[in-house]
């Protein structure tokens, strides 16, 4: 009987002890085996400890794969070129705002590496790209701690010095900025989802990247461009941006960017416009916003052509005196809804008269910023009115070649014989007075 104990605690020191639901092999040990080039395939379990790959090799997870860090530095670490990580979860890097390391759930230092499918939580920074370039990163899902906790997190994405990456659908919530690009040229971001960060998108000193089929929801703010030129931002969604001084997108210093076919739907300011210069904004969608367009006298040579522009408090004020921008090109203006009634009587679709808007509100949102929280208030309508009487307006902008909502040809034909009927009773009322008043006189 002492024989059989005495190997019962001689094999369960040799095991060591065993938790349920995690390897009892070392990861990192497994990686430092493996040759360059191969294939780890990973257990349905939890993996301990941070790790660094330091040579080409492909690790896939499988649906309950975790590789769960100690909290004292980056969780993966990829120093090496032709890394492949997927299908698996990462979490709990150290959240130190102190260390000038950045950590993050994962960490890449180096060129042509993929992550995928990864469900990143519980870290400083989701993805950390420190100048490394032609990197994919595609379906990676990253949970920040939310609102309460934006200033003691990192980013989802961070691309630091680092070009030409492939970022797409991704899906990123409740950390500080959802994409943020630091020196960070020629890169590609693709549907993907971001919503209640600080800003969804933020741009500093980045050029020539583009932006397109992505969705902002319930940030501070969707975009934030920042001394950024070249970009292209097409087709995105920013919706449902609001709060204290919150816009779809932000133009700070940001010069010969394309801005097309967006929708900026139900933000406090659609666009916001400031010491920016030659942005071409076409074909958006800018609706049910207090502000649809919030353009300083700082930025000039913008051009506004496509776009359809209805339904907001106010549809563009521009802040600081008047700057030189266009609000057409090539004799193709802007729909402005049914704010501004226009005829077209010859059916070119511009029209016959230019689309005028005066206010008054302009010194109240330059000297007094809580004017924002009071733009739908009856009493802004009075203030409207009442400044209108006084002439105390002033022209916001002018759109000499207004685009008009297409009418079928029969509701033109009937509006013409309306018209003419409309004359022909006036002529005929007319004519008649005309024949008393000379029969009066000849009594």
């Amino acid at each position: 009987m002492k024989k059989i104990l005495s190997l019962l605690v001689l094999f369960a020191l040799i095991l060591g002890p065993c938790r349920p639901g995690a390897a009892t092999v070392n990861l990192q040990t497994l990686i430092d085996k493996s040759e360059p080039g191969a294939k780890i395939e990973l257990e349905n379990t939890t993996y301990e400890g941070n790790i660094t790959i330091d040579k080409p090799l492909h690790l896939i997870g499988q649906e309950k794969t975790v590789i769960k860090g100690d909290a004292t530095g980056n969780v993966v670490s990829i120093r090496a070129e032709g890394v492949t990580v997927e299908n698996m979860a990462i979490e709990n890097s150290s959240m130190d705002r102190n260390s000038s390391e950045e950590y993050a759930a994962v960490k890449v230092y180096t060129n042509g590496n993929t992550l995928r499918d990864l469900a990143i939580k519980d870290s400083f920074h989701g993805v950390y790209l420190s100048k490394a370039h032609e990197n994919t990163i595609d379906h990676v899902k990253v949970i920040g701690s939310g609102k309460g906790e934006i200033a003691a997190q990192g980013n989802g994405l961070h691309i630091y010095y680092s070009n030409q990456n492939v970022l797409t659908n991704n899906e990123i919530e409740g950390t500080r900025d959802g994409m943020f690009f630091d020196y960070a040229d020629g890169n590609i971001s693709t549907n993907n989802k971001i919503s209640h960060t600080r800003y969804g998108l933020h741009y500093m000193y980045s050029n020539r990247n583009e932006f397109k089929n992505n969705i902002f929801t319930f940030n501070t703010g969707g975009a934030a461009i920042m001394h950024s030129n070249e970009l292209k931002l097409e087709n995105n969604q920013f919706v449902f941006n609001y709060g204290h001084r919150s816009f779809g997108l932000l133009l700070l210093s940001a010069n010969d960017n394309q801005i097309e076919n967006n929708t900026f739907y139900m933000n406090q300011r659609g666009l916001y416009i400031d010491q920016a210069t030659r942005n071409l904004i076409r074909g958006n969608q800018i609706y049910q916003n207090q502000i649809g367009i919030e353009l300083w006298a700082s930025s000039n040579e913008q051009v506004f052509t496509e776009n359809t522009i209805h339904d907001n408090t106010l549809p563009a004020v521009t802040l600081g005196g008047q700057g030189h921008n266009s609000w057409s090109k090539d004799g193709i203006g802007n729909n402005w809804g049914s704010s501004f009634p226009l005829l077209d009587l010859d059916q070119n679709g511009i029209g016959d008269h230019s689309a005028v808007y005066q206010s008054s509100l302009y010194e109240l949102i330059e000297e007094q910023e809580l004017t924002y929280l009071f733009l739908k208030s009856p009493a802004i309508t009075v203030y409207e009115k009442m400044h209108q009487l006084l002439n105390n307006s002033k022209t916001m902008f002018e759109d000499d070649h207004p685009l008009v909502q297409s009418t079928n040809h029969h509701t033109y034909l009937w509006a013409a014989l309306s018209l003419a009927l409309g004359l022909l009773v006036f002529y005929k009322i007319w004519s008649l007075r005309s024949e008393r008043i000379q029969q009066n006189k000849g009594k």
